[in-house]
């Protein structure tokens, strides 16, 4: 992908500028201002903190290599469900050589229960082939270098910086994205514009945690089709116009997560 761009880039000095409003637009989205203060905002992710110590995500996995598989099979289907199917997946193919050797069809077998599995399974092969022939079957610690494996766009590899490689990345799924404009935290258009605002307005140092506890509060108050506003630790402090109470829930620590049972 980079050779036209390098090509159109040299070819006249309109194309030669047209990089240029990318990282505009990107400066402008860095200042943009939350509509919480700083000390709301502190407040707000000392009480996730307090809520979750630990958060986990609930995808099953052993290694980074799996990790990279099943968030990958994740687009577009529940973490529950992809869980279902790579518990079979996983036991016999848990390495980039062991899925190679397994073949594409066998592995859509293992995951038809999931949405898109046949361009998933195609993925999952093309994937582990490059590891081993590009990287020496070794996941690769850099989002550039992720994201050149097939069926792993941006949102994938931020998930798997911070999970296998302990990098404080911020992953915009469906739920940051709903959370982030309805309570206005971080509004944006588009995940990459949220994915901005919120690196810039989360405090640095709840950022590492910040990804999970805003997908876990999506995923089990901030509900998409109803926010169960009187479970929300945060509903004094929330600017979302869809809430129906102000009174914030008890703030105490959470029963320890039970990875694979989680619902979507």
């Amino acid at each position: 992908m980079s050779t036209p761009k390098l090509k159109s880039a040299a070819t006249s000095s309109q194309s030669a500028k047209a990089p240029e409003n990318p990282v505009v637009r990107r400066k402008k989205l860095a200042a943009v201002r939350s509509v919480y203060s700083e000390a709301e905002r502190e407040e707000m992710f000392r009480r996730f903190s307090i809520q979750r110590p630990e958060p986990k995500g609930e995808l099953e996995h052993s290694n980074p290599f799996t990790l990279v598989v099943a968030v990958a099979l994740s687009a577009q289907a529940t973490d529950a469900g992809v869980n279902k199917a790579t518990r079979a997946l996983f036991k016999v193919a848990d390495t980039p050589e062991k899925m190679l050797a397994l073949g594409e069809d066998k592995v859509r077998d293992y995951i038809k229960t999931i949405g898109l599995y046949r361009n998933k399974a195609k993925n999952v092969i093309a994937l582990s082939r490059m590891l081993v022939e590009v990287f020496g079957s070794v996941v690769p610690q850099t989002r550039d270098e992720l994201v050149m494996l097939p069926g792993v766009g941006r949102k994938t590899a931020n998930v798997v910086l911070s999970m296998a490689f302990g990098q404080a990345t911020m992953a915009v799924d469906t739920h940051i994205f709903r959370i982030a404009n309805r309570i206005k935290l971080a509004p944006g258009k588009t995940p990459d514009e949220v994915e901005a605002r919120l690196m810039k307005v989360i405090p640095k140092h709840y950022l590492y945690h910040a990804h999970h506890w805003l997908i876990l509060h999506g995923r089990y108050t901030c509900k998409a089709r109803r926010a169960e506003c009187e479970h929300c630790v945060i509903a004094d402090l929330c600017r979302s116009p869809e809430k129906s109470c102000d009174i914030p829930a008890p703030l105490v620590e959470l029963p320890p997560q039970v990875i694979g049972e989680g619902v979507d």
